[in-house]
């Protein structure tokens, strides 16, 4: 969270002319509630399971986007789904900058604690073997969605 997916994700629709698809948005479609009330009425749990099924049935698609929450990758079976028709990026930035990012946003129901910087540092902490498992990782600190975008695609092109 934080990183710049969204932004990044339409800069990169844009320039390869691709379908972005946001995994978070298209299950707060399907289910007819935000994520924060998901999260509120079911927890974090079933929040993952409905994660991992969307991830699935996007995942079948071609010549498409898909941008995730920052815990899809804490199952193997979203990462396997994701790299089947993909490249799986990862975009990553400073816990504070995270936190500036993030503080005007109250969507975020894993931030919804005393000391959100503390909380984004654990998050981070424990999610850092996970998100290693990329194929591309990409520092978004002081660089602008569009030379994030134009740097994901010199990178593929580099693995082609």
């Amino acid at each position: 969270m934080g990183t710049g997916k969204t932004e990044v994700g339409k800069e990169l629709s844009r320039l390869l002319d691709m379908k972005l698809i946001d995994v978070d948005t298209e299950i707060e479609k399907s289910r007819k509630l935000t994520i924060n009330d998901i999260f509120k009425k079911f927890g974090e749990p079933r929040f993952r399971e409905i994660e991992t099924e969307m991830i699935k049935n996007l995942s079948e698609k071609k010549n498409i986007i898909i941008s995730t929450g920052g815990g899809a990758v804490l199952k193997q079976e979203n990462m396997n789904a994701l790299r089947k028709n993909g490249v799986i990026v990862c975009l990553t930035a400073s816990p504070e900058t995270i936190l500036k990012r993030t503080s005007r946003n109250n969507d975020r129901p894993l931030l919804q604690v005393e000391n959100p910087l503390k909380k984004i540092k654990e998050l981070l902490n424990f999610r850092k073997p996970f998100y290693e498992k990329a194929d591309i990782i990409i520092n978004t600190n002081d660089k602008t969605p569009l030379q994030i975008a134009e740097e994901i695609i010199d990178e593929i092109g580099n693995r082609e």
